[in-house]
């Protein structure tokens, strides 16, 4: 997340027609007080109850607890609504990544 806030300006146009989201299955008032002092621009939804990963494809395999997790996947939506990048795995350590990323939100921003 850190890579995301420091790169936020460039990836995303200063948010310009884009919001990011970050879904966790981590709840609401825990992600919301670090979010904010972390000073993230983005939005966090907390999917506690774990409906939203397996609509689309983002569980992964339990730990030793047995309990699902979120992979890291990046779903880039256009002005449409549709989903019109994926990135399945986002390799959050990798500059190429952001690049691929930030070709995506160009991409997603300029079709009418």
């Amino acid at each position: 997340m850190n890579a995301y806030r420091d790169q936020y300006a460039q990836l995303f146009n200063g948010g310009n027609g884009v919001s990011v989201l970050a879904i966790s299955i981590d709840v609401d008032t825990f992600t919301g007080t670090w979010a904010k002092e972390a000073g993230y621009p983005v939005t966090f939804v907390s999917d506690s109850g774990r409906t939203l990963g397996p609509l689309y494809n983002s569980l992964g395999q339990p730990r030793g607890n047995n309990l699902p997790f979120y992979q890291r996947v990046l779903f880039v939506v256009g002005k449409d609504g549709k989903i019109a990048h994926v990135m399945r795995p986002f390799r959050e350590l990798v500059q190429d990544s952001y690049d691929e990323l930030a070709a995506a939100v160009s991409r997603a921003a300029a079709a009418k």
